[in-house]
C-alpha cells in the first residue's frame, strides 16, 4: 500500500493551519505594538500676570498747580496699561490729580502712584486696574517721589512739608510721617530693607541747604545728615544691589557721591557737570548712567570698583555729548537736550530720550511777535559694551507744538525698558503719547527689520480740555512717566 500521498496531504493541512495562525498573530501584534495612539495634550494657557507690561502715567491737562485750589480747573490723571506682546493699550485706571511717579511692589501685586496736586497716593492691581483705592497724605505734602524695596511698606517723599510718609501695605494707610531735610525729592532703599536714604534738594532760594538723610527702617528713626561740605542740591539717589553703596546726584554741583552704607560716609565722587538731574543704576555691569539736560551729556560711571573697599573712585567710562555735531553717528546732529535713560535688562544697550525746540527764538504762549515753538524728540541707542552710538530713532509726531505745561513736568520725556528687553517705551508729554520702540528684529514676511525701530505712538486717554473744534475729540492727556512691569 502506498502511503506517500496521505503523508503529503497531512503536511499540507498542517502547513495551512500554521499559516492561518501566523496571519492572525501578525494582525494582533500589528494592532498592539506597531500602531500607537497619539493623544493630544492641550497646554495650560498663560495667566495674565505672566505677561510683560508697562504703565504710562499722564497728567490731565496739567493746568492745576499745587496746592489744590477749587478756583482752578483740576481733573484726575490716568495710568494706562500697555501690554508688551501686542503693543497695545488694554486698560486705563483713574489716578489722583497730578500723578508724577509710581512704584510696583517687588511681588508685583500692587501699583502705588504719587499724586502731587491733591496730596494723595492711588493704589490698584496692575492685572486688574479697578477698583482704585486712594490714600490721603497730609495737606500740603505735594509728593514728588514714591518707592520701596519691600512688600510690606511704601515710602513717599513730600517736598511740600519736608517729610517722608510711610504707608503700610497691610491696610494701606499712612502709619508714620518722618521729618527730614528741606524739599525731599528722591528716595533709595537698601535692598536689604535696613535703611532708606533721602535726597533733600533744599529750597529754591538757598539751594546750598540741600542734604542727605538716612532712616533706620526698623524703628523709622532719622540719622544725622550725612557730612559733606559740597552738598548743594541733591536731586536723585539710587542704591547699589549689594547694599554696600548709595549714590547721590547733586544737580547744583554736578557731582555724584558714593556713600558707604555701613558708616553713612562719602567715600568717593565723580563729576558729571552741573545741571545733571537724573541717574539710573544698572546692576549687572555695575554702571551708573547720568543725563544732564544743561550740559547736554550722558555720563557713564563704573560703580563696580572697590565693591567692598574703603574708597570708591567712581571712574568715568564715557561722556557722550548731545550738542550739535557733524561727526558720524553723532547722537543729535542739530543738538538735543537729554532727559532720561533706560538700560535694557539684558545689558546690551542703553536708550537715551532727548528733544529739541525750533525755531529759535519761538514761543509756546501764543505771543504774536514770535513763531510758535515746535518740539521734536528722539531716542539714541548706545552700545553698552563700547559706549558707541549705534542709531538715533525719531519718535516725534509731525509738527508737535511745544506745550507750556510740559515745561514744568519733571520728565518731559521718560524712557523705560520692558522686562523682557524686547521694547523701550518713552512717555512724550508734549505729543500726548507713549512711543513704542522694538529692540529685537522683526522677521515677519514682508516686514523684515533689524531691530531698534519705532513701532508707533500710543495716544494717552482724552483730557478734560476743550475739543479743538466742533465734532472733534478733546486733546489727549500729557504722559509724564513710564513704569516697567516685570
Amino acid at each position: 500500500m502506498d502511503f506517500s500521498l496521505g503523508v503529503r496531504m497531512n503536511w499540507v493541512r498542517v502547513g495551512c493551519v500554521v499559516a492561518v495562525f501566523g496571519l492572525a498573530f501578525a494582525e494582533l501584534s500589528c494592532g498592539d505594538t506597531f500602531r500607537p495612539v497619539a493623544i493630544p495634550i492641550t497646554p495650560t494657557p498663560p495667566t495674565p500676570s505672566s505677561l510683560h507690561y508697562v504703565l504710562s502715567l499722564s497728567e490731565n491737562g496739567m493746568i492745576c498747580p499745587p496746592p489744590l485750589n477749587s478756583s482752578v480747573p483740576c481733573d484726575p490723571g490716568a495710568s494706562t496699561r500697555i501690554d508688551v506682546a501686542g503693543d497695545s493699550e488694554v486698560a486705563v485706571a483713574t489716578t489722583g490729580v497730578g500723578p508724577v511717579y509710581a512704584v510696583l511692589l517687588p511681588n508685583g501685586s500692587d501699583v502705588f502712584v504719587a499724586n502731587q496736586v491733591d496730596d494723595s497716593v492711588s493704589l490698584f492691581s496692575p492685572s486688574a486696574i479697578a477698583p482704585i483705592s486712594t490714600i490721603s497724605l497730609p495737606a500740603g505734602s505735594s509728593p514728588a517721589f514714591i518707592g520701596t524695596a519691600q512688600n510690606n511698606a511704601v515710602y513717599v517723599a513730600n517736598p511740600g512739608n519736608n517729610t517722608v510718609s510711610v504707608i503700610s501695605t497691610a491696610n494701606n494707610i499712612v502709619t508714620n510721617t518722618i521729618a527730614v531735610g528741606i524739599s525731599p525729592m528722591a528716595l533709595a532703599e537698601m535692598p536689604s530693607g535696613q535703611k532708606l536714604y533721602v535726597a533733600n534738594r533744599g529750597s529754591g532760594t538757598n539751594p546750598v541747604n540741600g542734604s542727605v538723610n538716612s532712616i533706620n527702617l526698623i524703628d523709622n528713626s532719622v540719622n544725622p545728615p550725612i557730612a559733606n561740605s559740597t552738598w548743594n542740591s541733591p536731586t536723585w539717589i539710587v542704591a547699589r544691589s549689594d547694599n554696600g553703596r548709595i549714590y547721590v546726584l547733586d544737580q547744583g554741583t554736578g557731582v555724584v557721591s558714593a556713600i558707604d552704607t555701613s558708616a553713612d560716609a562719602v567715600v568717593g565722587t565723580a563729576s558729571v557737570q552741573a545741571g545733571a538731574n537724573y541717574m539710573v543704576y544698572e546692576p549687572v555691569r555695575n554702571r551708573l548712567y547720568v543725563t544732564n539736560p544743561v550740559a547736554g551729556t550722558l555720563t557713564i560711571l563704573d560703580a563696580s570698583s572697590h565693591l567692598s573697599g574703603p574708597t570708591d573712585p567712581l571712574t568715568v567710562l564715557s561722556t557722550i555729548s548731545f550738542a550739535a555735531s557733524a561727526a558720524p553717528n553723532a547722537p543729535c546732529p542739530s543738538g538735543c537736550i537729554p532727559i532720561s535713560v533706560a538700560p535694557l535688562p539684558d545689558t546690551s544697550r542703553v536708550y537715551v530720550a532727548s528733544y529739541q525746540v525750533t525755531p529759535t527764538p519761538c514761543t509756546d504762549q501764543g505771543a504774536p511777535a514770535l513763531p510758535a515753538c515746535v518740539i521734536t524728540a528722539q531716542v539714541t541707542v548706545v552700545n553698552a559694551s563700547n559706549y558707541s552710538v549705534t542709531k538715533t530713532i525719531p519718535i516725534t509726531l509731525p509738527n508737535t507744538p511745544e506745550t507750556q505745561a510740559c515745561d514744568t513736568a519733571r520728565f518731559r520725556l521718560f524712557a523705560a525698558a520692558a522686562g523682557d528687553s524686547s521694547r523701550v517705551y518713552v512717555s512724550y508729554c508734549d505729543a500726548g503719547s507713549t512711543a513704542v520702540i522694538r529692540t529685537t528684529p522683526d522677521t515677519s514676511p514682508g516686514t523684515q527689520n533689524s531691530g531698534d525701530y519705532l513701532v508707533g505712538n500710543l495716544s494717552a486717554p482724552v483730557s478734560a480740555a476743550a475739543p479743538p473744534g466742533p465734532g472733534l475729540q478733546p486733546p489727549p492727556q500729557n504722559p509724564v512717566f513710564v513704569l516697567a512691569g516685570p
